[in-house]
């Protein structure tokens, strides 16, 4: 327990730095995307490839991996019968609060939390491998499908072009592949490239948290937008659910123990990615669903997960 939060002081302090330096307006919103940016773009591809390279490939594509995937397959298809037949959100609310209730904050909290909590940054690996290869491509496929529809401008063509391109603009699916095959078929990059990379992926973690931290600041508040009956129900499903099921398939099902399935929950109990408030921006669609589920879910994830390594431990 000690060790937990001392991971999350760590995480704090840095966090801290970040909102500090915002009030103080050292940095400002474009210091934050830039520093965003660079940890999207750069720094996190190169952990990935540097973390992924070095793994054990059986960890990466193990009973890990079928956890994770049943964590975000409930959470997903639960949220989706009550957003449509309860709540009555529209399709395209009803794919953001899909993201809000599944989509784990695995880049701007999930790698530190994987170092410093878990004690293995590879812990991260399975889940990003789900929301990058999986979640995230369905996802936004659907949104530019609800769109394009709506502007009559989707043909069939255009659609299948859409599902097969999209997953490979992500730069950090990109580092992830990249890493995946290194350890899949042993291999090593010389020294004159590793080298590089690993100063550069050291950027990744502090980056992000920094850039959070300037979020937080400088980001919107919740307010009254929402129903706190839907908002409730996504964070019951986020932050319970998610890592109930992957609980129950990683220890009755898969036979996880230990570290492994304590590392499953966890990162199943984060909270939502912000990137989920950036795609409702860009469909303009579920924005202050999107603003306060994270706000909510970041603030309960610290009780739920340090309740899980209690009782786990």
């Amino acid at each position: 327990m000690t060790g937990v939060l001392t991971g999350f002081a760590v995480l704090g302090v840095i966090i801290g730095v970040g909102w500090l330096l915002a009030h103080l307006r050292v940095l400002d919103e474009a210091s934050q995307q830039m520093l965003a940016k660079l940890a999207f773009y750069v720094a996190s591809p190169a952990l990935m490839i540097t973390v992924l390279g070095e793994a054990d490939v059986n960890k990466l594509f193990s009973t890990n991996l079928i956890a994770s995937v049943s964590g975000v397959a409930v959470t997903a298809v639960v949220h989706v019968l009550l957003a449509r037949i309860v709540f009555h959100r529209t399709p395209a609310d009803t794919v953001i609060g899909t993201f809000c209730s599944s989509y784990v904050n695995a880049g701007n909290l999930g790698l530190p939390i994987a170092v410093y909590v878990i004690g293995d940054a590879a812990a991260i690996a399975p889940m990003l491998i789900v929301q990058l290869m999986l979640l995230q491509p369905a996802g936004l496929t659907m949104l530019d499908v609800i769109e394009s529809r709506g502007r009559g401008e989707m043909s069939r063509a255009s659609l299948v072009r859409t599902m097969i391109t999209r997953p490979f603009s992500n730069p950090m699916l990109i580092g992830s592949a990249i890493g995946v095959l290194l350890a899949v078929t042993g291999w090593h990059l010389p020294e004159v490239v590793y080298a590089p990379l690993e100063l550069i992926a050291g950027i990744a973690v502090p980056g992000m948290l920094i850039a959070y931290g300037v979020a937080l600041r400088l980001g919107p508040l919740p307010g009254r937008g929402e129903p706190p009956a839907y908002l409730g129900v996504i964070a019951v499903l986020k932050l319970i659910i998610q890592p109930a099921a992957a609980w129950v398939v990683g220890a009755h099902l898969v036979g996880l123990t230990g570290t492994d399935l304590l590392g499953v929950m966890i990162i199943a109990a984060l909270p939502t990615a912000q990137n989920v408030f950036t795609f409702a921006l860009r469909y303009r669609t579920g924005v202050t669903l999107a603003r306060d589920a994270i706000f909510v879910n970041t603030l309960g994830s610290v009780a739920v997960i340090i309740g899980l390594v209690a009782l786990m431990t």
